[in-house]
């Protein structure tokens, strides 16, 4: 019995627990909903917004027992309206509001909210300033101008224009969006030229209007994005198309005000829909579903729907619904709907009149933004699910096309995927990527080719060009004498030509820059674009790293680069100039290969061959004969032995070789101009200690003193080229310079008429010329178009042989007197053959004296010498009759030999037989022979 009384205490506890808890859920549950009820976005969302509490209460689902009531308030944009409509909320308990719709009302109530505890789910504020962690309680159901922004820059960078308008309201949503579009645009180096803001007030000024497009007519930039509440846009498209804004060369992009308009009023009226023909506009991206479908289809039937439907109308639905299911969550998790007084209000309200102590707080709001970041839904815009920063996942517009009776889209933006023609959400998967791409659009003026995106204004104005004064090397650039403006050289005829093929005009004022007594520093000219002083420069301006910073270049017109240009001495052949193309080595190892060769031979010929045989002395000089004869392949031996010939080929191909490697690098030794300097290039320039030479006003200095960490005293400043030559000619001794760096376009001009310099070494910076321009200047983008297109049709080298083509002093003309050939560079060949020559005469001549007076006189010399003290006079006579006998007469080599053949005959004789034996045996032996 105990325990059965037990259980049944215990039942009836629980029973009673549980009671208890299903009578604190409430029946109703309050929220609010505060926006403006007349403006395009109110008028469906009041609708959507009601559809919405009806899905609800209707849904078995969903806050099972309790009903949802809603309270709409207008603020109509109006901050103190927001704030006081906020107010009001406060004292009936509301739990949660579902608004607001203006950035300015968001930024009010967001304060007060936070105090309260109330969340405020806003189905429309894009504003991307309304940060998490200023406004905790502000959660955006729909998405942020920072991503509409990005998707705009998207859309400019891909057609490749530089710079835009931003025309805006100027309230806290106008001047954020357009904040947020700077970022973005400055992020991949584009920027907004200029900001027109607008009054926010519906009463629109008319000639507000007016002067605000004027001054956008005498700007360059032809890119205008608007971002403003739908009225005032069309009235700015009025005022523009009456303008002809709206025609050729212009470009309008709308933000998602206009689809928003034409999602809830089409067909726009035909006035209205002329105007905006051609514009570019973005559109919130919601997924096509089946519960967008029927919704859809349900608004069509509902007769108090004013307005067709739009993607805010859809936002205001599935943040009421967002809202229901986290409610439903909160009660489950044991949530109560409770309220407390705030001890400070409760002080101001007894202190004054205001009534401030009815304002309760919250208690589980706290809780309740938990679970509403938590709940994970799919509703008619997709699916609903927030980021850390409490922005919604996968943020993505549509990108429509005014065109003719109604608009056409061209693609989708995402910021997983970029531009593409492809819906984000068939993009979503890792292994797929969309090229950055859009369909063909319909701009202004039913034009078809994409807008170049920038016109010279209307306002008259010419570009102010500034020019290099120059005082040397006036070919390129000269200011006509007795004009203030006009300029005339190399420069100025390719810039000319280029401007010549613009499809548009470019009117031009060109200033000089420089005192005309030196050359001015293009560095500070340069600099002069970035303060406004110019429009750009036109010149021999290099394109160097740290002017590329701050300007843009157009595509070079010439090549340039650092060189360095020293003086040079010729060398001479000289008399021993046909040892030169040997070294030393190279001598002495085709000498050994030559007796080698001859030994090699003769070992394989001794024994077979009569002419490699006889006495020592006689078998020596054989050896030395032939080999040294080979030279000149014109040995008189002949070779009997197979693998003497083989060694004889190969031997005779090497001195081919030789021969003819000999031959020509004696021919350029004696025939090719040899220079010398002891300066090899900007390497051995830089170990030196002499002075080095560079014109006034180029960036050599720069380079050679940061760069090169060459002492500034080592520099030396040229100013023209008569200054150069007396500074190298001079030298480091006398004041002047050991070398001049300087550009190759000066150095070769230089060097046209003066021929005793030259160029040493490589080119050890590679640049080119350009003309400077602001950045991101479009005019520098056409320019080097152009320029490639001088370049192709050979009117740029055209332009250059009339201006730099110089014909004093050419590399050919310097070199002629090195093609003949002087009697300097043979003497010492002519030296040895006549010492040889001498040397022989004089061995022979010895040789005959000693058989003239050691040899048999004759009988008329005895004759003589017995007449001798009678006539001394015959005797001389007979003598030289006697000497020039000997001279003429035929040696007997038969006499000289007779002696040694008898000696060697016996042996001859006995060794004949069996040398033959042992010549038979060898040749039955030896197959080669």
């Amino acid at each position: 019995m105990k325990l059965l009384w037990s259980f049944l205490f215990l039942s009836c506890l629980c029973l009673g627990f549980l009671g208890h808890g299903h009578s604190e859920k409430p029946e109703v549950v309050k929220i609010g909903s505060i926006f403006s009820f007349n403006s395009v976005i109110g008028k469906v969302a009041k609708i959507a917004i009601e559809e919405a509490v009806k899905d609800v209460n209707s849904n078995p689902d969903i806050l099972v027992g309790t009903r949802l009531q809603v309270s709409m308030q207008n603020s109509n944009c109006s901050g103190f309206m927001g704030m006081v409509e906020a107010l009001r909320f406060m004292e009936k308990d509301i739990v949660g509001i579902i608004g607001p719709q203006c950035s300015v009302v968001a930024h009010m109530i967001s304060h007060m909210a936070n105090e309260l505890r109330v969340p405020l789910l806003s189905f429309a504020v894009t504003d991307p300033v309304m940060s998490p962690l200023q406004f905790p309680y502000f959660i955006r159901t729909s998405q942020s101008d920072l991503y509409q922004m990005e998707a705009i820059a998207s859309i400019v960078d891909l057609y490749g224009w530089k710079e835009v308008i931003a025309v805006f309201v100027d309230d806290d949503y106008g001047r954020n969006g357009v904040a947020a579009l700077n970022d973005k645009l400055a992020s991949r180096r584009l920027r907004i030229t200029y900001k027109a803001g607008l009054h926010p007030d519906n009463a629109v000024n008319k000639n507000e209007i007016m002067n605000m497009l004027i001054k956008i007519m005498l700007l360059q930039p032809r890119i205008i994005v608007i971002h403003v509440y739908s009225e005032l846009g069309f009235a700015v498209f009025k005022e523009a198309k009456y303008l002809g804004m709206m025609g050729n060369g212009y470009v309008w992009i709308a933000t998602d005000w206009l689809s928003t308009t034409l999602d809830s009023s089409s067909p726009l009226p035909s006035e209205r829909l002329e105007s905006i023909q051609g514009a570019l506009v973005l559109r919130p991206h919601t997924p096509d579903s089946k519960l967008k479908r029927e919704f859809f289809a349900r608004w069509r039937k509902n007769p108090d729907a004013p307005l067709a439907l739009h993607t805010y109308g859809l936002y205001a639905y599935d943040s009421v619904m967002l809202l229901a299911r986290a409610l439903d969550k909160y009660f489950k998790h044991g949530g109560k709907v409770s309220f407390s007084n705030d001890s400070m209000l409760d002080a101001l309200g007894k202190s004054g009149s205001l009534n401030l102590e009815a304002m309760t707080v919250f208690d589980g709001g706290e809780a309740l933004l938990k679970d509403i970041l938590g709940t994970h839904m799919v509703g008619l815009t997709g699916q609903l699910q927030f980021t850390t920063d409490r922005s919604r996942i996968r943020p993505a517009y549509d990108i429509i096309n005014v065109a003719g009776t109604g608009v056409r889209q061209i693609g989708y933006w995402s910021n997983h995927s970029g531009l593409s023609v492809l819906p984000p959400e068939s993009l979503t998967k890792p292994n797929m990527s969309a090229s950055q791409k859009l369909r063909h659009v319909i701009w202004p003026g039913e034009a078809f080719q994409k807008p170049r995106g920038w016109a010279f204004s209307n306002n008259g104005k010419e570009l102010k060009i500034g020019v290099p004064r120059r005082v040397s090397y006036k070919e390129f650039v000269s200011q006509i004498r007795g004009t203030e403006n006009m300029f005339k050289g190399f420069c100025i005829d390719v810039f000319t030509a280029a401007v010549n093929l613009l499809p548009y005009a470019v009117p031009v004022k060109f200033i000089p820059y420089g005192n005309g007594k030196e050359n001015p520093s293009y560095t500070h000219m340069v600099e002069m674009i970035t303060s406004g002083n110019f429009d750009g420069v036109v010149g021999d301006i290099a394109i160097v790293t740290n002017r590329t910073k701050i300007v843009d270049f157009t595509q070079p017109y010439a090549a340039s680069g650092l060189v360095v240009v020293a003086p040079f001495k010729k060398l001479n052949s000289g008399a021993w100039a046909f040892l030169r193309p040997f070294n030393r080595l190279m001598w002495a190892v085709t000498a050994c290969c030559f007796l080698f060769v001859g030994i090699v031979v003769w070992i394989l010929e001794h024994r077979i061959n009569d002419e490699f045989r006889g006495p020592p002395k006689r078998q020596c000089v054989t050896i030395l004969w032939f080999s040294f004869s080979t030279m000149f392949f014109a040995h008189r031996e002949n070779t009997v032995s197979t693998l003497g010939r083989l060694v004889l080929i190969i031997w005779l191909f090497v001195v081919l070789i030789i021969n003819s490697s000999y031959t020509a690098s004696l021919t350029s030794i004696l025939t090719v101009q040899q220079l010398s300097s002891p300066i090899k290039g900007i390497d051995s320039l830089r170990e030196m200690d002499d002075r080095i030479g560079y014109q006034v006003g180029s960036f050599a200095e720069r380079y050679l003193r940061d760069e090169l960490n060459i002492s500034e005293s080592r520099l030396v400043p040229l100013g023209s080229p008569e200054a150069y030559a007396k500074a190298l000619k001079d030298g480091p001794r006398k004041g002047g310079v050991a070398a001049i760096v300087d550009e190759r376009p000066y150095v070769e001009l230089f060097l046209s008429s003066n021929c005793a310099y030259r160029i040493v070494g490589q080119e050890f910076t590679k640049s080119g010329w350009g003309f400077a321009f602001p950045r991101d200047s479009p005019l520098a983008i056409d320019l080097s178009t152009a320029i490639l297109e001088l370049a192709e049709n050979g009117d740029l080298q055209r332009i250059h042989d009339k201006w730099l083509m110089k014909n004093a002093c050419t590399l050919e003309n310097a070199e002629l007197e090195s093609d003949r050939l002087h009697l300097k560079s043979f003497w010492g060949l002519f030296l040895i053959c006549g010492v040889a020559c001498v040397l022989a005469l004089f061995l022979y001549f010895v040789q005959i004296i000693r058989q003239l007076y050691n040899g048999k006189p004759s009988e008329e010399e005895e004759d003589a010498i017995g007449r001798e003290n009678h006539d001394s006079s015959s005797l001389r006579s007979t003598r030289l009759q006697r000497f020039l006998s000997l001279m003429d007469e035929k040696e007997d080599v038969s006499k000289a030999g007779s002696k040694k053949r008898k000696i060697d005959g016996s042996v001859n004789d006995n060794s004949v037989s069996r040398h033959s034996r042992r010549l038979d045996s060898f040749n039955s032996v030896n197959p080669l022979d």
